[in-house]
């Protein structure tokens, strides 16, 4: 079964499609800056929690970025797009091409409302 964290009561697992809203500081100006990919990794435990999200930029160039789940500046974290995957790393994603490094299984409705249930 894959990892998963929850933050303010969202679950998050790895094969989730998120989008994570950070607060940058420029100066004596604050924007929200949002990073939006697929969990490809989730590690340690706890307070040293960490989160990788991979997204494909321009030009087909595979971006990636490692969040701390106790990081202050994160604001918010969005689950677009729930996966069904197997495995609880997707390193597998990073030799992919185009549209196959973004393609993860999604879970179906009827299973997430089996479990519940």
């Amino acid at each position: 079964m894959a990892q998963n964290f929850t933050y303010n009561d969202q679950s998050v697992s790895v094969g989730d499609t998120v989008r994570v809203h950070q607060e940058i500081v420029e100066g004596k100006k604050t924007r929200v800056q949002v990073f939006e990919g697929i969990v490809i990794a989730i590690k340690n435990r706890e307070v040293n929690k960490t989160f990788t999200v991979r997204k494909i930029a321009s030009n087909n160039v595979g971006v990636e970025k490692i969040f701390p789940m106790m990081m202050p500046s994160i604001k918010k974290i969005e689950v677009k797009r729930r996966g069904d995957v197997q495995r609880s790393k997707l390193y597998y994603l990073r030799d992919k091409v185009g549209k196959a490094a973004s393609r993860v299984k999604e879970k179906s409705l009827f299973a997430q409302t089996k479990k519940v249930a």
